[in-house]
């Protein structure tokens, strides 16, 4: 499988603001309904939707901790989430439902800089293993699961800070969850035993990401929020 593309482009976000009775409500019910790539905050979380190829099928809807995704087959690729910036080695913990009929996959996902890194500790997959002909480096033994250990470098590709040659870490669940725990700690500690070192941290989301498929999520941040 091609390495997913992970470019934020800035580009503008349709803001639907829903009138509430009263103040004390008015911070849960505010919503962002979301058709193009874009980043930012919003109820004191930051999210992010990248899309490559801009698709009418394709719908990201952020209500802060919560957000949901629909996308179509005709978007090439598109990564979706809320979390943090920046990132930490925190314990993430998040429920939800996650669904496609294709290459698609459930993950903690973010980037550091100095080194640049762009790293997944993938929860769940559709109908291809990000890990697919790569090596395994190793496992990592976490929130009741196990997860195999990928290192790839991306050449001349799209990051954060542009085009840019940068390396790729992985945690790949080798049984599939949506919901529970994910203690990165545990990872990060991992990949640096193998010696592969990050950087400081940019930020970091509890993503969707779907690769020419189609499929939909629903998915809550319970903490840290």
């Amino acid at each position: 499988m091609v390495s997913f593309k992970s470019l934020i482009a800035l580009c503008s976000a349709a803001l639907a603001v829903t009138a509430v009775p009263t103040a004390k409500h008015e911070l849960a019910r505010r919503h962002l309904s979301l058709t193009s790539s874009t980043t930012g905050t919003l109820n004191d979380m930051f999210y992010s939707l990248y899309m490559e190829d801009s698709s009418s099928d394709t719908t990201m809807t952020d209500y802060g901790a919560t957000y949901s995704l629909t996308w179509g087959s005709d978007v090439v690729d598109v990564v979706a989430g809320v979390g943090w910036n920046p990132g930490s080695a925190q314990a993430i913990t998040y429920n939800g439902t996650f669904s496609t009929t294709g290459n698609a996959y459930l993950s903690v996902y973010g980037w550091t800089t100095s080194p640049l890194v762009e790293y997944y500790i993938v929860e769940s997959y559709g109908d291809y293993n990000p890990g697919t002909g790569s090596t395994v480096l190793g496992t990592v033994t976490s929130d009741g699961g196990t997860y195999d250990i990928y290192h790839l470098t991306r050449t001349d590709a799209p990051s954060i800070d542009g085009t840019a040659t940068f390396a790729q870490y992985w945690s790949v669940r080798t049984s599939n969850r949506v919901g529970g725990t994910v203690t990165t700690a545990n990872h990060f500690n991992a990949w640096a035993a193998l010696g592969l070192s990050m950087g400081t941290f940019n930020y970091q989301i509890l993503a969707t990401e779907g690769y020419e498929s189609s499929g939909s999520s629903s998915i809550t941040i319970s903490s840290p929020t």
